[in-house]
């Protein structure tokens, strides 16, 4: 609740052009991700919008109550739904992460949502997790049929070509070290620019 009155309290001073929305995964940009959301959203009026911990339903009720009263970012970043994985069915994640999509659009409608899949996560291919994570995003490319919803797959950047995960990229196999940061970042950067222009 701290950090969620803390990020209230950000966006209540306006001038946002830029809002990721997350877990600890998200919140990890203030982390071992500090250095490169420095060179990359430094100057971009970007706001950390992750809370560790989060699932699809935290982020509906903070997105329902104050993380984007009064203002219109060109454009959102949504990965979501990895702490789901363990309890919920790839059905109801995807159920949630489409509320999440459609409290932006009813909310701040001119804002653009670059929607990432739920990042690869434990050792191999065969993670039950994982595998839940992967059903889950192939429901949620179908929101990218609104022409302001854009819909990234970026998981095989972390990967090695036998689909495994390195302990270079994700430490624990969850989180990104300063590297995987930097793969997201460049990763996302052609679509974001894009967004951030229109």
């Amino acid at each position: 609740m701290k950090r969620h009155e803390s990020m209230n309290s950000r966006v209540a001073e306006g001038n946002v052009d830029l809002v990721f929305i997350g877990d600890s995964i998200t919140q990890g940009w203030e982390g071992r991700g500090k250095a490169i959301w420095a060179e990359y959203y430094g100057d971009r009026n970007a706001v950390n919008l992750g809370i560790g911990g989060d699932r699809t339903q935290h982020v509906i009720w903070r997105l329902q109550n104050g993380n984007l009263k009064g203002i219109h970012p060109k454009a959102a970043v949504i990965m979501i739904g990895t702490n789901n994985s363990g309890d919920n069915t790839a059905e109801q994640i995807a159920e949630g992460v489409t509320k999440i999509v459609q409290i932006l659009r009813e909310t701040t409608p001119k804002t653009k949502v670059l929607l990432l899949a739920t990042f690869p996560r434990g050792a191999n291919p065969k993670d039950a997790r994982r595998m839940v994570n992967e059903s889950s995003n192939a429901m949620v490319s179908d929101l990218a049929k609104d022409p302001s919803v854009y819909y990234l797959d970026i998981g095989n950047q972390f990967l090695e070509d036998d689909q495994t995960l390195s302990r270079e990229i994700m430490p624990d196999l969850l989180h990104l070290s300063e590297e995987g940061y930097e793969i997201w970042a460049k990763s996302i950067e052609p679509t974001l620019k894009k967004l951030l222009s229109q």
